[in-house]
């Protein structure tokens, strides 16, 4: 007996011949076919029909949430907004299992409990979150299961400091209105609060800490430089060469030119400027060298005129000091600039200081003053005409520098202290940007929050 079995898959043909059997009857051959492609056509029908993501975007009704599901907002919770200054109220209640971006919260204001209410906000229901508010951790709760919305004063609504308030937070949802004629709504309670300006802002109680922080450390400082009046300071070429200079003036027999800027008393650099003066002026009666200080403030002259001769009394030599020292030329800025090269050309001082806030001026000052080949030392804290002093003047104090200067020179120890104190927390604030951005790097690297406390502990919040 001998037969053949046959399988056809629409062009694929697969046959089983036997030879162990032999048979005189024949069979009629039996087909399979099932086509491939109407099969893989068939299925996908039947995937779409079953699992169809068209579904979502037919002619149906999206799936909403049944009316009686929707509950009014709990734990609702109006408050004054602590640190603020009195315009702005917080309102808080518990997320719903329901909420989800198709829903919304409504937000309600009244002047009085019975109303009329006013619609103030609205927002999806997967928002505004506790969690949301950027503040530190020690003055704000941030739980992601509370919703949060900050009623500020707008054009529409100005909330007035010490008058009550009346909210209430309302649930909708847009969906339930089809067919039905209406949006299903439901309100919560009615909840007052009073607008009151905070005398403390408790997201600010790092900035107290960090300032307590470095008092104790100036404290402790001064502390230190009482016991030990050689207390090691960095030492600043400028300031080493401010006795070269006196000592140049004294031994070629020519006057101390001293300027101390084109601001007023008002201005921090003119005040250290003036301190300085004191410390050059007690050298130069030591010295028995002429000292020359031109103004174009009255005020500072006058008291300048007190420091320098306060530093000939302390020298030992108040038979030295001249009134006319510290003389007035005028107020006009070119006018001034002109007067004192002047003075420059014609008694060609050896030793020159620029001392203090400088404008315009600062280049046409110090270039005459290289021209006669004097010693010349600036300070100031004015960048703009930093790189015209750096590059015409012999040394130059930049910033705080010029602040410091007053300490190197006199040894006081409370301002010795004072600024061994500033050096110290300037230290622990390089060492925190540091620290924090690498704490920083590696939080943005493996998305935790672990570092989240501690980097807030740096940075101001409004």
């Amino acid at each position: 007996m001998k037969f053949n079995v046959e399988f056809r898959v629409s062009s694929f043909e697969f046959r089983v011949p036997s030879s162990r059997f032999n048979t005189r009857n024949q069979y009629p051959e039996t087909r399979n076919r099932v086509s491939g492609y109407a099969l893989a056509v068939l299925l996908t029908l039947v995937f779409f029909t079953l699992y169809s993501p068209f579904q979502a975007y037919g002619d149906r009704p999206l799936p909403s949430t049944p009316a009686s599901s929707l509950t009014p907002p709990e734990e609702f919770d109006a408050f004054d907004m602590p640190g603020d200054g009195g315009d702005s109220v917080g309102l808080s209640w518990r997320s719903a299992p329901f909420d989800g971006p198709m829903l919304r919260y409504q937000v309600y204001v009244a002047d009085q409990a019975q109303g009329p209410f006013t619609r103030f906000a609205e927002f999806p229901a997967n928002t505004h979150h506790k969690s949301d508010v950027d503040r530190p951790w020690w003055s704000w709760d941030r739980n992601k299961a509370y919703h949060f919305y900050q009623v500020k004063s707008t054009q529409d609504l100005r909330l007035e400091s010490g008058r009550p308030y009346f909210f209430k937070v309302a649930v909708t949802d847009p969906r339930s209105g089809s067919g039905t004629g209406g949006m299903q709504t439901i309100e919560g309670p009615v909840r007052s609060a009073v607008p009151v300006p905070n005398f403390f802002n408790s997201a600010k109680a790092n900035n107290l800490l960090l300032v307590l922080l470095f008092s104790a450390l100036v404290l402790i400082a001064i502390a230190q430089a009482k016991r030990r009046p050689t207390i090691f300071l960095r030492r600043i070429p400028g300031l080493d060469a401010v006795e070269e200079a006196i000592g140049r003036a004294t031994e070629m027999g020519r006057p101390i030119l001293y300027l101390t800027g084109s601001d007023d008393m008002s201005s921090l650099s003119t005040i250290a400027a003036t301190v300085i003066l004191g410390q050059v002026a007690k050298k130069a009666a030591a010295y028995d060298t002429e000292l020359k200080v031109p103004h174009r403030d009255p005020i500072v002259m006058a008291i300048c005129q007190e420091i320098v001769k306060e530093s000939y009394l302390e020298a030992g030599r108040p038979d030295a000091y001249r009134d006319d020292s510290n003389f007035f030329i005028t107020s006009d800025q070119f006018s001034y600039a002109a007067a004192v090269n002047g003075i420059i050309l014609r008694e060609r001082p050896a030793a020159n200081f620029f001392m203090g806030f400088y404008y315009a001026e600062a280049l046409l000052l110090a270039e005459t003053g290289a021209g006669t080949g004097a010693i010349q030392i600036a300070g100031t804290d004015a960048d703009l005409q930093l790189p015209f002093f750096i590059t015409t003047c012999d040394y130059t104090l930049i910033g705080e520098e010029l602040y410091a200067a007053s300490a190197y020179l006199s040894r006081e120890p409370v301002l010795v202290g004072t600024l061994r104190g500033q050096d110290l927390g300037k230290a622990f604030l390089l060492l925190s940007i540091v620290i924090g951005t690498i704490l920083a790097t590696i939080g943005g690297l493996t998305g935790t929050q672990a570092f989240v406390p501690l980097l807030q502990l740096f940075r101001d919040f409004k």
